[in-house]
């Protein structure tokens, strides 16, 4: 891959990882539950799902994805009902007064945190179909493949992981400001109605026509 062509994929890869979207949802509300230290392993989870998918796509099964109907249908319901679920939690989130928060916050287990985040992005197959339609664009056939996959991988993790760290940062700094049980459950109900939203979005994707 040329510098100027790297250049380009970088500014593409900012672009991607700061539109919001499921793991954007799914970074802040880890932050606000669990704070910055905790929540970030969300974010580490996201990126182990995005390196199969790219992993995917090199390996030819993402064109596989995009052109079965089962498969993609398959793949996007498993998504649904995750976020979905997801959405639930979080409006049932616990809520406390601020002086009780730090006390009766969730620690949250990294592992646990690390596989939600890696559903978050895995059962979702836009993300495939995304990345298949992005990643060939930068490729140049005459220069080995696997170095330049490997290449964006390592750039798209690299920029996500900022991303999300600022979304979890951001997250965990508003948690510090709510004051009262009330003002909680009122964010809380906001993320969750962010998570079916998403939920929604995703019920409504359809395969491009092959």
């Amino acid at each position: 891959m040329s510098p100027d062509t790297w250049i380009a994929f970088f500014a593409a890869c900012w672009v991607i990882s700061l539109s919001p979207g499921a793991g954007a949802v799914a970074s802040m509300a880890c932050g606000l539950n669990y704070g910055f230290r905790r929540g970030y392993w969300n974010a580490v989870g996201l990126q182990l799902a995005l390196l199969l998918q790219i992993a995917v796509v090199a390996a030819g099964l993402g064109a596989l994805l995009a052109t079965s109907e089962s498969a993609f249908a398959a793949l996007k319901w498993c998504g649904v009902a995750y976020l979905a679920w997801l959405g639930w939690k979080q409006w049932r989130a616990p809520v406390a007064a601020l002086s009780e928060a730090d006390a009766r916050r969730p620690l949250g287990r990294p592992l646990t945190l690390l596989l939600r985040g890696f559903l978050v992005n895995a059962s979702n197959p836009k993300a495939i179909v995304f990345i298949l339609a992005v990643l060939p664009q930068f490729l140049d056939p005459t220069r080995p493949l696997l170095a330049q996959y490997l290449t964006m991988a390592a750039t798209m993790v690299a920029v996500d992981l900022v991303v999300m760290a600022g979304y979890t940062g951001l997250a965990a700094r508003v948690l510090c400001l709510l004051r009262t049980p009330r003002q909680q459950r009122l964010l809380n109900r906001s993320f969750a109605a962010l998570f079916l939203a998403a939920a929604a979005l995703l019920a409504t994707l359809r395969r491009a026509p092959a």
